[in-house]
């Protein structure tokens, strides 16, 4: 199997029962281990916050992976959402996922940080599996649905569901970067992935470089018409001619839960404890990423150590935290990017620390949410030091958490963060003199001018939240399904009135605080686990 047009395309007649659909890789659970009887516990990120309100309106499902493989599930309801779970076996998570998706796409997809690997059989398993995710879909939808598909897992499943179920309404959202044509066009089924993302009536994307990016691809690869933010879709062998919406929704988190967590006394005090545990020092920093190349982590303690060593900072006033989620530990690259940080953290602490004191608190493990809260309010410098990032929540969450209006964030130009996050002390992680110079503004700067930039960074995440995110793109979603003869080009689409949209019924719970988070990977923050995994 070697193409998309290759996918099975008939199905039953009859209808599913669900009105609202969301599709993403994970579902959000994990396994509890505390039960006996191998239970689920929600692992919910922002992506749950943003679409759990909508699901528990109306007739909702969630479509996606256990984590679990070779297992077969029931569907199943927990928390008020439910879910329908898609089987994937040892070999699909060997080939579709760690493979297409993380070791081609990823890096791929991450200005090619690290060379991607093309193979033909991970790319026949990334096929099978967005057959398996589209054929549930169509099974569970109901007539006229709204399908809202998640990130680069999934990149087929848009125009698969469209050939099954042309009466529903289809969303994607991409959480990671769209990379440059002159990068995309290094993947050999390059112009199956546009076909796939093609079948949406709206993709979205961070940033609106992204959105050109995949425009320019499509005129590049298809020759398909673009005008403004708008793609002509011809008809063909497989869809009808239609008209596809490609542009930004930065994502973001959810602001009023963070900030109520922040408040919390018990919190507060873990934090004052935190900072008691690394030696009461002027200053703490803090870095908390997935364990991944794309993070900048070495760059930010190759900085940081030549600062110590240059004496520009000194050991006696200032620590650095760096938490690591585990990540991907079965991939060569991550094996490699561990080993290397540690060895960084090593180094440092061997030339730097002094008996009774330590440089870098290295920390590879995840933290619940309290915690991590905990650790924004006791780190006075965040450093966000991305190579490359979607958007990048964490910078968010940081700047949320800071109720004082004190801290300052050191941010990397190349995440999505940048455009939104002005207050920021901004860096290009590539250069490490830069590096250096921006962590020395954000840990002398004053009182005055850290309150004035925060002030103004707190003002963008408290307006921009992830349940309104998500109810602008269903809001999108739903105008265009409905008309799609009014979509004008450099605009978004208009609602018809009196028309009701799935994302209507989130405005209610805008400002409703989530429910605590479960620790994992995903826990560390709002919205890194993006569709229910991780970070972006």
């Amino acid at each position: 199997m070697n193409t998309v047009n290759s996918a099975e395309t008939t199905t039953e007649s009859a209808y599913g029962d669900s009105d609202f659909v969301v599709v993403a890789n994970r579902l959000p659970v994990d396994r509890d281990p505390a039960e006996e009887s191998q239970g689920w516990r929600t692992s919910p990120g922002g992506l749950v916050t943003a679409v759990a309100p909508v699901m528990k309106s109306q007739e909702g499902a969630w479509i996606g992976w256990t984590g679990v493989p070779d297992v077969d599930f029931d569907p199943f309801t927990i928390d008020g959402m439910h879910l329908v779970p898609v089987t994937l076996t040892s070999e699909d998570v060997l080939r579709y996922y760690e493979g297409f998706s993380n070791a081609t796409l990823w890096p791929l997809y991450h200005d090619v940080i690290v060379p991607p690997e093309f193979h033909r059989t991970w790319w026949d398993s990334y096929v099978q599996v967005n057959e398996r995710f589209a054929a549930k879909v169509a099974e569970v939808a109901a007539e006229g649905a709204t399908v809202w598909v998640h990130d680069y897992q999934l990149q087929l499943v848009p125009q698969l569901v469209r050939r099954m179920r042309p009466d529903l309404a289809i969303g994607f959202f991409n959480h990671i970067p769209f990379p440059p044509f002159e990068l995309f066009a290094q993947l050999p089924w390059r112009d199956e992935i546009l076909r796939g993302l093609l079948g949406a009536d709206l993709v979205g994307f961070q940033r609106p470089a992204d959105a050109a990016n995949f425009r320019r691809a499509v005129r590049g690869r298809l020759n398909f018409t673009t005008k403004g933010s708008t793609v002509a879709v011809p008809a063909g062998d497989v869809l009808s001619a239609h008209t596809v919406r490609a542009e930004a929704f930065p994502i973001s988190i959810d602001t009023p839960y963070l900030e109520e967590l922040a408040r919390d006394p018990k919190i507060i005090e873990r934090a004052r404890q935190i900072r008691e545990e690394v030696g009461n020092p002027k200053v703490v920093m803090l870095g908390v990423d997935r364990m991944d190349y794309t993070k900048g982590i070495r760059h930010r303690l190759k900085a940081f150590g030549e600062l110590l060593s240059e004496g520009k900072l000194d050991i006696e006033d200032i620590v650095l935290i760096q938490i690591a989620t585990p990540s991907r530990e079965r991939l060569e690259q991550y094996k490699i990017i561990r080993h290397d940080v540690e060895l960084a953290v090593g180094r440092i602490n061997g030339e730097q620390a002094e008996v009774g004191s330590i440089a870098v608190h290295y920390l590879h493990h995840s933290y619940p949410r309290d915690e991590m809260t905990a650790f924004f309010l006791a780190s006075d410098v965040m450093l966000v030091t991305a190579l490359r990032d979607g958007m990048n929540l964490v910078a968010k969450e940081y700047v949320a958490c800071r109720g004082s209006d004190d801290g300052a964030l050191v941010l990397s130009e190349f995440t999505g963060a940048a455009d939104q996050l002005t207050g920021a002390v901004m860096v290009n992680p590539h250069d490490i003199g830069n590096l250096k110079a921006g962590i020395l503004d954000a840990v002398q700067m004053d009182e005055k001018t850290r309150a004035r930039r925060m002030k103004q960074m707190r003002k963008k995440v408290s307006t921009d939240t992830v349940s309104i995110w998500s109810k602008k793109f269903l809001a999108e979603l739903e105008a265009i399904h409905t008309n799609p003869e009014a979509i004008i080009p450099d605009r978004p689409a208009a609602l018809p009135e009196r028309s009701m949209t799935a994302s209507d019924r989130v405005t209610s719970t805008v400002d409703t605080p989530a429910p605590a988070a479960a620790s994992g990977p995903g826990a560390a923050g709002s919205g890194a686990s993006g569709p229910g995994e991780e970070r972006r």
